[in-house]
């Protein structure tokens, strides 16, 4: 059995993903006992239904990739979300009031759907989009996201100008309380980058639906083959 897949969110949450590619993603992750499949909003019902009873989570991504729509409209999607079965949000967070220094507009923003999260029993991953950010404004997101409530923060949307690194990981990692997870994303694509990341501090690892069977067949080739 893998010792891998229950740290992957598996994904997919392109712009031309189809009902028929959603319901493949829900069979791979029964399959492979993925943590979770995160998808866009309009597929949370379909995924939910099809993963009902399982125990692998559905993750929907709200205000994705920019973040850039009002505290009301990422609400108001995060509702929608939760009410069609998601029990994980994966929230973009207002980068643009972080970087002016309007740090109180990105914690209330992120906080009414991390209270929307918990009222509904689901947890609350707040994006920061690492690769555009200086060090010291990632520790302050990581700050302002645990003063929201988040129970993780995440590095990247994987649209970003990049994707996950060790050392963001590791930052994120010392940054943030035990209780809060760190989630690693974007350009996640071999088992040792997988692994890397884990041992940088990583709790859980958002990997591309492709890319999530590479890395399930890179560690059982290294199982077999010690």
């Amino acid at each position: 059995m893998s010792r891998i897949a229950a740290y992957i969110d598996h994904t997919l949450v392109r712009a031309d993903a189809t009902p028929d590619q959603i319901v493949n993603l829900c069979q791979e992750a029964q399959e492979y006992r993925f943590a979770a499949v995160a998808v866009n909003e309009v597929h949370v019902r379909l995924a939910a239904r099809l993963l009902r009873g399982t125990g692998i989570a559905v993750a929907c991504a709200i205000g994705f990739p920019l973040g850039g729509t009002s505290t009301w409209v990422k609400w108001y999607e995060a509702r929608s979300a939760l009410r069609g079965g998601a029990s994980e949000l994966d929230v973009m967070i207002y980068l643009g009031a972080l970087k002016s220094g309007r740090y109180d507009l990105v914690e209330q923003d992120l906080a009414a759907i991390a209270r929307l999260c918990h009222d509904h029993g689901a947890l609350c991953k707040a994006i920061l989009e690492c690769a555009l950010l200086s060090d010291d404004e990632k520790v302050r997101a990581c700050q302002l996201a645990v003063a929201a409530g988040a129970d993780f923060v995440k590095t990247s949307t994987g649209y970003g100008p990049g994707g996950a690194t060790v050392d963001d990981v590791a930052l994120l990692r010392r940054t943030v309380p035990p209780s809060v997870g760190v989630k690693a994303a974007g350009g996640i694509r071999t088992y040792y980058d997988a692994i890397a990341l884990i041992e940088a501090g990583a709790s859980r690892l958002g990997v591309s639906a492709q890319a999530s069977l590479q890395i399930l067949s890179e560690e059982r080739v290294l199982l077999e083959n010690p």
